[in-house]
């Protein structure tokens, strides 16, 4: 079983214990799935399929549908954007990044999900495939963001990009492109404002950020990389997490979601739910606080684990 699944096993093992380690009733499966905080609208879908007594193998068939209408879901999103970036993966995506061709990487997220642990953490990672990297501190607003991401640059050895408390992010970012193009770097990541974004003013703060890394990509109408938008959610908060990415979603085209502090959670299910509701890819989940500690994500072993979950050995 994935580790970051034990407390979600825990928490569920009551349930699970009315049954046969060989299947689950209906309704005891319905409450195990409300306790893992899957969305009640994906729980009906699932029931609606099952017989009253389930095996594990009838269950899995209806994750694995779940989750393959999620990759559906988002074809359907790529197809009906206009100038859209690649529909490229993150691997292949940073893979594919050249000191020409830089990977442009904007961090969207509230205050406290993990964001700017998350940076470094994705730094690490892109540093141990061979790519140079630089981070920008656009959360201009929180001083401690700002100080919190220079001395993780400071210890993993990579230039930090900022300025003074209230300025505008947007021309941090330029700058922070500017300044990664003309050191021929790989990857640049930039932290984002972190309030929470059902106002006005932080909509359009995050879409004006967007269009302007886009713009310092181009040279003389030649587009140079690409960038991406990155959700990072806080895997203990459930069901609203997947509210907040909602609502992010509705003011920027999201190309994948990270999720944090699982090992602190019981609610394994919530992956699920974004993942399906959202139709947005999950490309690491953040299983601790070290700068190791952000692992791939890997569908057919979280369902296998969640599975382990419901049918204990």
């Amino acid at each position: 079983m994935l580790t970051f699944l034990h407390k979600t096993a825990q928490n569920i093992a009551s349930l699970v214990a009315k049954d046969s380690s060989n299947s689950i009733q209906k309704n005891t499966l319905e409450e195990v799935l409300i306790e893992c905080d899957i969305d009640y609208e994906i729980i009906e879908q699932i029931l609606s399929h099952l017989p009253s007594k389930i095996t594990r193998e009838e269950l899995k068939r209806e994750f694995e549908v779940i989750l393959k209408s999620q990759n559906a879901k988002k074809n359907e999103q790529k197809e009906s954007t206009e100038n859209e970036e690649s529909n490229d993966d993150f691997a292949t995506r940073i893979k594919q990044s050249t000191p020409q061709n830089p990977l442009v990487s904007l961090i969207i997220g509230v205050n406290g999900a993990g964001k700017t642990t998350t940076i470094a953490k994705l730094a690490a990672h892109s540093l141990a495939q061979g790519k140079s990297t630089l981070l920008g501190a656009g959360d201009t607003f929180r001083a401690a963001a700002n100080e919190q991401l220079k001395l993780w640059g400071e210890r993993l050895g990579v230039g930090v990009v900022a300025t003074k408390e209230g300025s505008d992010p947007s021309a941090l970012a330029f700058s922070t492109i500017q300044s990664g193009l003309a050191k021929g770097i790989e990857h640049i990541i930039i932290d984002t404002a972190g309030r929470l974004p059902n106002q006005a003013n932080l909509k359009a703060e995050l879409e004006k950020i967007l269009r302007v890394s886009k713009k310092a990509l181009e040279n003389d109408g030649v587009k140079r990389g690409q960038c991406q938008c990155v959700l990072i959610l806080d895997g203990t908060q459930g069901s609203s997490a997947l509210n907040q990415a909602k609502i992010f979603g509705e003011s920027l085209k999201l190309d994948f979601a990270i999720v944090t502090k699982l090992d602190g959670s019981a609610k394994g299910g919530v992956i699920f739910s974004i993942a399906h509701i959202l139709g947005l890819p999950i490309e690491f989940i953040g299983v601790g606080e070290k700068k190791e500690d952000l692992l791939a994500f890997d569908k057919n072993a979280y369902i296998e684990g969640l599975l382990d979950c419901i049918f204990p050995a």
